[in-house]
């Protein structure tokens, strides 16, 4: 299979070819897997990284049976020396990167009193680290083609906190602030780097967490949205597929909201 680095010109800037390759972590399932799917829709050639042996390669098959090109690749954020692995093996299959979606995460469930300091290492070093050792790893590709695109998908409990989940958001609040540092830092390279912040989204880690008595039913949850329904998946690819567009050239180091209106963060 060939792999083609050139896309059409859509905005003035954007004239010269980028590479067409995006890089998901946490892609097999739920959130990632939509962004994954969204991306492969679009024309990316999808590299999906999970540390569930097997199950990025399940999720790439997936997307190929609807005509997308995609491949799996495992490996845990948390360990910098997979994470290279891995990508050398994306740039060896696909090409080199053009955009890198950090979006795997572990959100435990536990009272603050209660979580302990392998808990919140354990939390930050997937989360926060993770993010950290995809980005900087997947970074000199975009740097050496001129223009790339970054999004980290952080959380609503980042900016409006939640019980039980001190680990989980002060990890996503760390993606909200790195967001910010790379935007400046490499804005005038061409490299746009974004966050967008789901909240009260249907996905299979959210139905257990139901199932469990953690939190209510969609119906229950979707009388205090706005919106009147809890989100979907596709509602936060959808704000990816925009923001690695060329149309978003002039968009960086931007918090994203996609929670139906249910507050203003």
């Amino acid at each position: 299979m060939t792999v083609s680095n050139q896309t059409p010109s859509t905005a003035a800037d954007s004239s010269a070819a980028r590479p067409r390759v995006a890089v998901v972590s946490g892609g097999a399932a739920g959130i990632g897997y939509a962004i994954a799917d969204r991306l492969a829709k679009d024309g990316f050639h999808v590299a999906i990284l999970t540390r569930t042996e097997g199950a990025a390669e399940a999720a790439a098959e997936e997307i190929e049976k609807t005509g997308g090109v995609a491949r799996g690749y495992r490996a845990d954020v948390s360990d910098r020396e997979q994470v290279d692995a891995a990508l050398a093996a994306i740039r060896s299959d696909l090409g080199p990167l053009g955009v890198i979606v950090a979006n795997a995460a572990v959100a435990p469930n536990k009272p603050f009193l209660e979580t302990t300091l392998d808990d919140w290492e354990n939390t930050h070093r997937i989360n926060l680290t993770g993010t950290f050792n995809l980005v900087q790893s997947g970074l000199p590709d975009l740097l050496d083609a001129g223009v790339g695109r970054v999004v980290l998908v952080s959380s609503s409990s980042a900016q409006r906190g939640a019980p039980r989940m001190a680990a989980y958001a002060s990890s996503k609040g760390g993606q909200l602030a790195l967001t910010k540092a790379l935007a400046v830092e490499f804005a005038k390279q061409g490299v746009t780097v974004n966050t967008v912040v789901p909240s009260s989204i249907d996905t299979p880690s959210v139905e257990k967490k139901r199932e469990a008595g953690l939190i209510p039913s969609a119906e229950d949850m979707g009388k205090y949205i706005p919106v009147g329904r809890v989100g979907k998946g596709s509602d936060i690819a959808a704000a990816v597929s925009y923001l690695v567009s060329d149309d978003a050239s002039y968009v960086t180091g931007q918090t994203i909201s996609v929670n139906g209106g249910s507050f203003i963060g």
